[in-house]
């Protein structure tokens, strides 16, 4: 899916195009959990620990979308846990997005974008 990705103009880093190319950028920030939602939360699978919306912080996020076809997109969120956890999750966007990623992500409050230069 990545290699033929493009993001929209106004949302990606400067000279970034593909979500690979936005995961090693933000692992190099030391974003470095690969988060998952379960039943629990948000998982952190290297510290089996969850966290809740409330304990959770969305620092920024990126939307991807497919060269060939509309329906080949992803969104990227970038996270730190309110106990210093960073790290990201990757979901589908539009019609395949995990419902349950979904659901995680609309009850967090703490959601912001920022403008990469």
């Amino acid at each position: 899916m990545e290699s033929n990705q493009h993001q929209s103009p106004d949302s990606s880093p400067a000279g970034m195009q593909t979500l690979s190319e936005v995961l090693t950028k933000v692992v190099q920030e030391g974003y470095v959990e690969n988060f998952s939602v379960k039943p629990q939360g948000l998982h952190a699978p290297s510290l089996d620990r969850f966290f809740t919306p409330a304990e959770v912080h969305i620092v920024n996020f990126y939307r991807f979308e497919g060269a060939s076809s509309a329906d080949d997109m992803a969104i990227l969120y970038i996270i730190e846990t309110g106990h210093g956890i960073k790290g990201t999750l990757v979901d589908a966007y539009g019609t395949y997005a995990d419902n349950r990623i979904s659901e995680f992500i609309n009850a967090v409050h703490d959601i912001h974008k920022k403008v990469d230069k």
